[in-house]
């Protein structure tokens, strides 16, 4: 880790529009915070367009997001697609539900926004791995394929018809059941079709005495578990589903994902 200094530029403040209409309190404390320690500039973001046009425009601003998972998740995701992760740390404020802010937490980010907005002034920067998928997709945390029947769906406004199939599983519950995968580490088949797959998880861990950071792998079949840890991790087969950090994507039928190691930065408090 090294210390995070004085943003040079000041900071570009992004609100997240959800963490504006869910506590505005921890938002104005978040602001006050930062705009006592730095030169800061505020942006309100209507829409992810408009959050997107703001972070691009930051110049050399450090950006600070002040919203839950899935607001830091698409920030990362912007600047690994505009090559700009490598520009300096990026800051997290959580505000949001407790539910929805997981990944924070896991990360290290104080989930309090006073102690989260003093940890971006003089907190230090870690570097930390990512996760890219083969379609520009960026994972923070981790990957997880659940059994179908598990309820896990794309994330969207739900329609009536949505709501429906949602009541009819409530009253007749639909059982859990295996994929038809092959999931492939650096090449090595872990799974193949021939078996029922009942998860896989993909989570970046960083090196150890053993030697440079890895995803570790986990897939789940016949009540057993198989490990191994890789670079490049593909799943293949019949349509499936995935939750990748925040957010559910799919159905898709080939994903691969490399690891990334120490591809971007985050303030955090320093070290006690």
């Amino acid at each position: 880790m090294s210390h995070a200094g004085a943003p040079v530029g000041g900071l570009l403040v992004l609100v997240d529009p959800v963490a504006r209409r869910l506590d505005g309190e921890s938002v104005r404390i978040a602001k006050d915070v930062l705009s006592a320690g730095a030169a800061a500039k505020i942006c309100l973001p209507d829409s992810p367009e408009e959050f997107a046009r703001a972070l691009a425009r930051r110049g050399h601003r450090r950006p600070v997001i002040v919203g839950d998972d899935r607001a830091l998740v698409r920030a990362v995701g912007l600047l690994h697609r505009e090559r700009g992760l490598g520009e300096g740390a990026v800051s997290l404020v959580p505000v949001g539900h407790a539910g929805s802010l997981g990944l924070a937490g896991s990360l290290g980010v104080p989930l309090s926004a006073v102690s989260a907005a003093r940890s971006v002034l003089d907190g230090c920067v870690r570097a930390c791995d990512l996760l890219v998928d083969d379609s520009d997709g960026v994972v923070l945390g981790g990957i997880r394929i659940p059994p179908t029947g598990s309820g896990l769906r794309a994330s969207g406004r739900p329609s009536v018809w949505s709501a429906y199939r949602s009541l009819v599983r409530t009253l007749v519950p639909v059982p859990a059941v295996g994929h038809r995968l092959r999931v492939e580490a650096d090449g090595v088949v872990l799974a193949d079709v021939d078996r029922l797959v009942e998860g896989v998880s993909l989570v970046p861990r960083p090196a150890g005495g053993s030697g440079e950071a890895l995803v570790e792998v986990v897939v789940r079949a016949g009540g057993s578990a198989v490990r191994a840890r890789a670079e490049s991790v593909t799943v293949s087969g019949a349509d499936f589903r995935y939750r990748a950090d925040a957010v559910v994507v799919g159905p898709v039928r080939r994903r691969t994902w490399t690891l990334r190691r120490a591809a971007w930065s985050l303030t955090l408090p320093l070290p006690r």
